[in-house]
């Protein structure tokens, strides 16, 4: 086999056991990608073959382009989109990886491949294509016009399946603007319908007044209607981030010391939230299942009050539109005073989640223009991986806490960390508050740390140290008048 043809023998086996890959498959309610946007043009009806056309997944045919690194980091590849498009409710007939220098700029593939793809398209009976990879729109004009099927690319699938599991008002509001921001550049760049002007030859001859600038026009209106819409969006987005800032302010204030869990898809970061503050936050074995952050409020195991909020999982090649549409999710993110970084230990290279992750951490931090806070790898579902593979993960992610949501294992180990790497109480104080006050005292102890009680006839004398708005409260009953 020469570096250009496709590689079916080890990934065919791939889609051989659909036990193996059928984990994240689930009856979703909704199955199509792209939704019609309301509110946009009503002649868009007229065009669904160009770039509003439903995506029908159901029976799909994986290629990718394999330009760099090992056999098996390329089947990982072609086997976590048989997952995204799984979730997506598509079934996968096959998958093919092609060897190339880097991907062919008209057709992905190379011209040559193309036919070779459109047998194994017409002998297992697919509808859809699904390529590996961001497709340009000449790439997706140049392959449906010659598999006669749907192609879509990788980007366009994860917007799809977080389509299906937006629930909140700010979740769908952010996958809308990620679908119109990817769109917008696509207008013309599906199907072979791409007419989109008036009726008839007024003009006559080939391509007159009469025939293209109607259709023009009419283009420019649609475009026109979606840079507005994608405006709108923004501001909404905008000032559900206002509400979501203002409570990060209120956190902030009380000076609550605050924990993001950040991973990769399907890493089981749900799941820890649930195991550490028994939130009952939905859980499915499915990939991007959480969109919308989640925040709950816990303690420590020596009684100190924290927050742990549950964010979007990353994946390799996230969409840049889903990153800048969730920005203000992932600003939980920014904001925290730790990360708590899960990591699927089962996975078989949970080294590529992890470096998704960073890049995706190190974007955020570029945009905000700050220091991203300090970083707690987790590394779960240690019951479901083999002595080789701790060992191996034990090399590669020193430092790491092991545990399982699952079962429980290493739980308390993790909050004792978390104890460990929270911000302390910082300030110092010397007080005697009367016996009266006998709150203050016990928000001392839930609050701070109390190096020295005595109970005298005046009150209770404490020195503590506790957080700057206590100090504040507590400055009337300073020994001395002062605190130490």
């Amino acid at each position: 086999m020469n570096r250009h043809e496709f590689d079916r023998t080890s990934t065919s086996r791939a889609w051989s056991e659909p036990d193996d890959l059928s984990l994240g498959e689930l009856e979703l309610e909704e199955r199509s990608s792209l939704r019609r946007v309301a509110g946009l043009s009503t002649e868009l009806q007229d065009i669904t073959e160009v770039e509003y056309r439903q995506l029908r997944l159901e029976r799909v045919v994986l290629v990718g382009v394999w330009t760099g690194g090992s056999a098996l980091e390329s089947e990982v590849s072609l086997a976590e989109l048989a997952r995204l498009a799984e979730t997506a409710g598509s079934e996968v007939l096959e998958g093919l990886v092609q060897r190339r220098d880097r991907p062919d700029p008209a057709t992905y593939i190379g011209s040559g491949k193309v036919a070779e793809l459109g047998e194994v398209v017409r002998a297992t009976g697919a509808d859809t294509v699904i390529c590996d990879g961001e497709l340009s729109p000449s790439q997706l004009r140049q392959l449906e016009a010659r598999l006669k099927v749907k192609v879509i690319d990788r980007t366009a699938l994860i917007l799809d399946i977080f389509a299906q599991h937006a629930r909140s008002r700010e979740g769908k509001s952010q996958v809308e603007l990620a679908q119109l921001q990817y769109l917008l550049p696509r207008l013309r760049g599906w199907g072979e319908t791409l007419s989109r002007q008036a009726g008839g030859r007024a003009g006559g001859g080939n391509g007159g007044v009469g025939l293209r600038g109607p259709g023009e026009t009419k283009l420019e209106t649609d475009r026109r209607r979606i840079r507005a819409k994608i405006s709108k969006l923004r501001k909404e987005i905008a000032g559900m981030g206002t509400v979501r800032d203002t409570k990060r302010g209120r956190r902030t204030a009380n000076e609550i010391p605050s924990v993001a869990i950040a991973g990769y898809t399907n890493a089981g970061k749900s799941s820890l939230l649930n195991a550490l503050t028994g939130a009952g936050v939905l859980v499915e074995d499915a990939l991007f299942a959480t969109l919308d952050a989640t925040t709950r409020r816990t303690r420590t195991p020596d009684g100190h009050t924290y927050t742990l909020t549950d964010t979007v999982g990353f994946v390799r090649h996230l969409p840049h539109q889903l990153v800048e549409a969730f920005r203000t999710t992932l600003d939980e993110v920014a904001d925290a005073d730790l990360v708590l970084h899960v990591v699927d230990g089962s996975d078989p290279m949970p080294e590529w989640q992890v470096n998704a992750v960073r890049e995706v951490l190190a974007e955020i931090g570029q945009r905000r223009d700050r220091a991203m806070p300090p970083e707690l790898v987790v590394v779960n579902k240690v019951d479901a991986t083999t002595e080789f593979g701790l060992a191996r993960l034990r090399h590669l992610l020193p430092g790491a806490v092991f545990v399982s949501a699952h079962t429980g294992a290493g739980i308390e180990a993790l909050r004792e960390k978390l104890a460990e790497l929270l911000p302390r109480p910082d300030q110092e104080i010397d007080v005697l508050v009367p016996y009266a006050r006998g709150e203050l005292v016990a928000r001392v102890h839930r609050e701070g740390e109390v190096l020295r009680e005595e109970h005298t006839a005046a009150g209770t004398a404490l020195r503590a140290r506790v957080k700057r708005d206590l100090a504040g409260v507590l400055e009337g009953f300073a020994v001395n008048g002062t605190s130490a």
